[in-house]
Order: structure tokens, then C-alpha cells, then sequence
């Protein structure tokens, strides 16, 4: 019962995964603004 919780993973050691990284973290925050805009204007067309 006394499991260790997962470390975190290791950082990225390349260029590559260096920029695999900041776009795969730049891609989710696009996501989560888009997803909030296209909430947001659902909410708008219901109150319309």
C-alpha cells in the first residue's frame, strides 16, 4: 500500500524534442482557447 508516485518524466534532452515539447504545450493552450471561444458563443446563441 505504500506505492511511490510516478516521477515525473524526464525532460527532453535534443532540439528536437526540445521543440516537440513547447509545440505539443502551444498546441493544447491553442485547443483550450478554442474550445472556451466556442463555448462562450454557444452560451451566446442560447440567451439569443
Amino acid at each position: 500500500m505504500t506505492e511511490k508516485p510516478e516521477s515525473p518524466a524526464p525532460r527532453p534532452q535534443t532540439a528536437a524534442e526540445l521543440r516537440e515539447a513547447r509545440l505539443k504545450a502551444a498546441l493544447k493552450a491553442n485547443m483550450a482557447k478554442r474550445k472556451a471561444q466556442a463555448k462562450a458563443r454557444r452560451a451566446e446563441d442560447a440567451s439569443d
